[in-house]
């Protein structure tokens, strides 16, 4: 039976484990400043999914570093950097769950609801910033001035704050500060998703009878299998990284022991801080347009480097002659 957790012995965070997740910490936070980057650099890229994307990519950028700290510092007591570190992760974790259900009704709505008026442009866009940005800035503002931001004993994190422990109603707002939307979203996810993929196969399956059989049919194929594994793996990936935070959960309020198993607490601090990390993954070095001009600006880059390195070696290269002073020297 299910009961708020009673006062226990916190979980030590040992080093090793600490590391592994402030590189995750890290590798998300990098993944989702090159989504950002991607994003402000290649306006022909900026799609309305895309856009949704860059909003995700903002909560799960502040969503990283606040979590960087909190593990950084390993909190053994509710002090007031323990609350803000609490309070930012809590509004951008939960804000990430938000934006990333947007993005899979956004998906559903164009693709299969086949809507491209104003309300699956603007107003949809403006409905996706007011329940996504608003939820957890009401949920996070209530929490802190009710003071139920704190120590939460690292049973349902991993050395950040969240939910304090001692709190009496800590179960309540436990769900509330980011675990109902997070099993919501477990089961919304793949429901869109799987509506998703049953239309496409539909409407390919539709197309094939008038379909002429040409050599390019085998590469357009490729090319929507492609885009359909991608959509898969949205659902997939986000709950095989938050699995074990709802694992942990739900073992700590069986005042379960497991809860300290070194090996749920890194799947549990990875999950939680890699989602950037996994997206960029997804939508930078697996989608073809983004990574091709990545490459070609890193080569870029390096060109412009190479002449300066030279230069700083000391090989210094005069002006070559002009055509009028070889004339005169060949006369």
């Amino acid at each position: 039976m299910l009961h708020p957790p009673k006062s226990a012995p916190p979980t030590e965070i040992y080093p090793s484990e600490k590391i592994v997740v402030l590189l995750s910490c890290v590798l998300s936070f990098v993944g989702s400043s090159l989504l950002i980057g991607t994003h402000a650099l290649w306006p022909d890229l900026r799609s309305r999914a895309r856009q949704l994307l860059l909003f995700l990519s903002l909560a799960d950028l502040l969503s990283a570093a606040s979590y960087f700290y909190g593990v950084l510092q390993d909190f053994q007591d509710t002090t007031w950097d323990c609350v803000v570190q609490g309070a930012l992760s809590t509004f951008a974790n939960t804000s990430s769950f938000f934006w990333t259900v947007a993005i899979g009704v956004y998906l559903y709505i164009t693709i299969v609801r086949n809507s491209q008026g104003p309300w699956a442009g603007t107003r949809l866009l403006y409905c996706f910033h007011s329940i996504s940005w608003g939820i957890p800035l009401a949920i996070t503002a209530a929490a802190v001035v009710l003071k139920k931001i704190g120590y939460d004993a690292s049973d349902v994190s991993v050395g950040w704050c969240w939910v304090n422990i001692e709190a009496e109603d800590r179960l309540l707002w436990m769900l509330l500060a980011g675990k109902l939307w997070e099993m919501l979203a477990y089961l919304v996810l793949p429901v869109l998703y799987i509506l998703i993929r049953k239309h496409i196969s539909r409407a390919h399956a539709a197309l094939s009878e008038y379909r002429p059989l040409l050599a390019e049919t085998y590469a357009c194929q490729h090319r929507t299998s492609v885009a359909d594994k991608k959509l898969i793996l949205i659902p997939l990936i986000f709950i095989c990284l938050r699995v074990w935070s709802t694992v942990r959960f739900i073992l700590t309020l069986c005042n379960s022991p497991a809860v300290q198993t070194p090996v749920l607490v890194v799947l549990h601090g990875i999950g939680n801080t890699f989602q950037g990390g996994a997206n960029c993954i997804m939508f930078v070095f697996c989608t073809q347009a983004v990574r091709a001009r990545l490459f070609s600006l890193c080569c870029c880059c390096c060109q412009r480097l190479s002449p300066s390195l030279e230069n700083a070696d000391g090989n210094y290269r005069g002006p070559s002659p002009s055509r009028t002073g070889e004339s005169q020297h060949s006369k």
